[in-house]
């Protein structure tokens, strides 16, 4: 009799767990599926279109595309988290990839390059459908330390076509970009 009484008891308390996690999973999920619901997924592998980008001319501070961001890449999107991913030939042949991660809940990322650390924020618009990325970069140039802001505002013009419009401060002023990816 005492070996059915804890028996039951265990079976009871096994389905009291299941039901608690089975309520648990019914809120949980919709909410987080809600959140998500109606925000733009920029994953994929995207080509940058020169035809179709304004960039700014090499010199003058300008810096040209590549320094603006330009260039082709790898986005990902997976647990409220915007992973780019560039990989860039410079003058010396040399490719380097770089990796940035951005959390989409308005708060503050940190993503370390050899050309410095910045501090990011990315905040979606009310209607989830553009990504606006702010970022602070410092870095040590012949000795003297210089802060960078730039802006980035991602917006899909249709499934396969990405707009990025960048603006940053440079030695001469303000500099905009609007670069056009095509995905692969």
């Amino acid at each position: 009799m005492k070996k059915n009484i804890e028996t039951f008891q265990t079976k009871s308390s096994l389905i009291k767990r299941l039901v608690a996690i089975t309520i648990m999973m019914t809120i949980i999920v919709p909410v987080t599926l809600i959140a998500q619901a109606g925000k733009t997924n920029f994953s994929g592998n995207w080509t940058l279109n020169n035809e179709k980008s304004t960039l700014p001319q090499g010199g003058q501070g300008g810096g040209g595309g590549m320094r603006m961001g330009g260039g082709d890449f790898v986005a990902t999107l997976e647990n409220n988290i915007l992973t780019v991913v560039r990989t860039r030939t410079g003058q010396d042949g040399q490719s380097t990839t770089s990796t940035m991660k951005y959390t989409l809940d308005g708060k503050e990322s940190l993503n370390t390059s050899p050309r410095g650390d910045s501090k990011s924020v990315a905040t979606w618009s009310a209607d989830g459908k553009s990504l606006t990325i702010e970022t602070s970069r410092t870095m040590d140039m012949n000795g003297e330390s210089r802060t960078m802001k730039s802006t980035e505002v991602w917006k899909l013009t249709d499934d396969k076509t990405l707009n990025v419009s960048s603006t940053r401060q440079g030695p001469n002023g303000e500099v905009k970009a609007n670069m056009v990816y095509d995905k692969k």
